[in-house]
C-alpha cells in the first residue's frame, strides 16, 4: 500500500479534529503517502499538517489519478466520495456500517456510534483505523503531538504586522459561529473587551464578512473600543492560521479557530455548555494550553428545543474568561 485517502468534506474544526489520525499513520506507516479529501474552503488548514502529502478538492476528484492507492478511511460520510471511491476499485473503503450507502459502496465497515459515544471526537477517529491493525485507544494527552499543524506566522499581511505591538498581549476574540454551535453573547465578549486595559492588551475580533456584519449591526459599539481591531472578513484562511500563531490567547465557543488555536499550542480559551453530544467532552479543543469553561449544570437539557436561548452558556461571565487570561 503505497497511498491512503482520508476523507472528512464537512467543517474546519472537524477537518482540524481529524488531523491526528494522518500523524498516527505516519507513525504506522512511515513510507506512506497520505491524501486528504476535504472542501476547498479546508484546504489552507489541510496543507498546513505535515503529516499530508496532498490536498483533494471533494468537487475536482474525476481529475486525480488514483493509482496505487490502497485504502480511503470515511472519518465523515459522504455519499458522493464512497460511490467515487467505489468507481475506482479502492481496495479498502473503510467507514461506519451506520450508513446506510456504506454497506453499497464500501467493504470494511466499523461499527460504533458517535453520537452515544462517551469518548473525544478526535479519539472516535481512530477508530476507523481497526481495520489497519491498529484498535488501541489514542489517549487524549497524545493528541496535541499529532495534529503537525505547522503555521508561518511571518506570512501575514504588512498592514497587519505594522499594527502589532511588540509589548501588547494579542487576544482574538471569535464570537460567531456559523450557527454550528451554541454562542457566548456579544454582550459578554464586549464586557471581556472592555475588561482588557488597552496599556496592556490588544483585541482582535475574528470572523467572515458576513459574522462581521452581523456582529457590526447587533454590537457596534464593539469595535468603538480603543483596544479593539476588526478582523473580521478581512484574512484569508492560510492568513488567519498565521495570525493565530502570533497570538497569545484566542477565545471562542465551539468552533474551527478553537481547534486551530489549540493545534498551534496558544492560549486557548473554550466556552461551551453541557449539553450532548456538544459538550466539551465530546467537542473540547485539545491542545498544550487550554482551558475549558462550562456552567456546573450536568446533563442539563433546558436549550434541547432552543440552541440560542442556552442559559448555561450565558452564565459563564466575562470576569471568569478574564481570569483565564490574565
Amino acid at each position: 500500500m503505497q497511498k491512503i485517502i482520508l476523507s472528512r468534506t464537512d467543517n474546519l474544526g472537524d477537518v482540524v479534529l481529524s488531523l491526528p489520525v494522518a500523524g498516527k499513520l505516519k507513525k504506522l506507516f512511515p513510507e506512506i503517502k497520505i491524501i486528504f479529501i476535504g472542501k476547498k474552503y479546508t484546504q489552507a488548514i489541510i496543507e498546513a499538517c505535515i503529516f499530508i502529502d496532498e490536498f483533494w478538492d471533494k468537487d475536482q476528484l474525476e481529475s486525480y489519478p488514483t493509482h496505487a492507492i490502497g485504502a480511503i478511511l470515511f472519518l465523515f460520510p459522504d455519499k458522493e466520495v464512497a460511490r467515487w471511491s467505489k468507481k475506482h476499485k479502492i481496495p479498502l473503503r473503510i467507514g461506519t456500517s451506520h450508513r446506510w450507502w456504506h454497506w453499497l459502496y464500501l467493504n470494511k465497515l466499523v461499527n460504533f456510534s458517535r453520537r452515544k459515544s462517551d469518548l473525544h471526537e478526535s479519539q472516535l477517529n481512530f477508530k476507523l483505523l481497526q481495520p489497519l491493525g491498529f484498535n488501541e485507544l489514542v489517549p487524549l494527552a497524545e493528541i496535541p503531538d499529532l495534529y503537525g499543524l505547522q503555521a508561518k506566522p511571518e506570512n501575514i499581511p504588512d498592514w497587519l504586522k505594522q499594527s502589532l505591538s511588540l509589548t501588547k498581549q494579542k487576544i482574538i476574540l471569535h464570537p460567531k459561529s456559523k450557527g454550528s454551535a451554541r454562542e457566548w453573547a456579544l454582550i459578554k465578549y464586549y464586557e471581556l473587551a472592555e475588561s482588557l486595559p488597552e496599556a496592556d492588551f490588544q483585541v482582535f475580533v475574528s470572523g467572515s464578512a458576513a459574522e462581521y456584519e452581523m456582529i457590526n449591526y447587533e454590537l457596534p459599539q464593539l469595535f468603538d473600543l480603543p483596544q479593539v481591531q476588526n478582523l473580521a472578513g478581512k484574512l484569508t484562511l492560510s492568513e488567519f492560521i498565521n495570525f493565530i500563531a502570533n497570538a497569545n490567547v484566542l477565545v471562542a465557543a465551539s468552533t474551527g479557530p478553537l481547534h486551530i488555536a489549540a493545534a498551534l499550542g496558544i492560549k486557548t480559551i473554550g466556552i461551551f455548555p453541557n449539553i450532548k453530544p456538544v459538550h466539551p467532552g465530546r467537542w473540547q479543543a485539545i491542545g498544550s494550553s487550554v482551558s475549558i469553561l462550562t456552567w456546573d449544570k450536568p446533563n442539563c437539557e433546558d436549550c434541547r428545543k432552543n440552541p440560542a436561548a442556552c442559559a448555561c452558556m450565558q452564565a459563564i461571565t466575562p470576569k471568569s474568561v478574564q481570569q483565564q487570561i490574565i
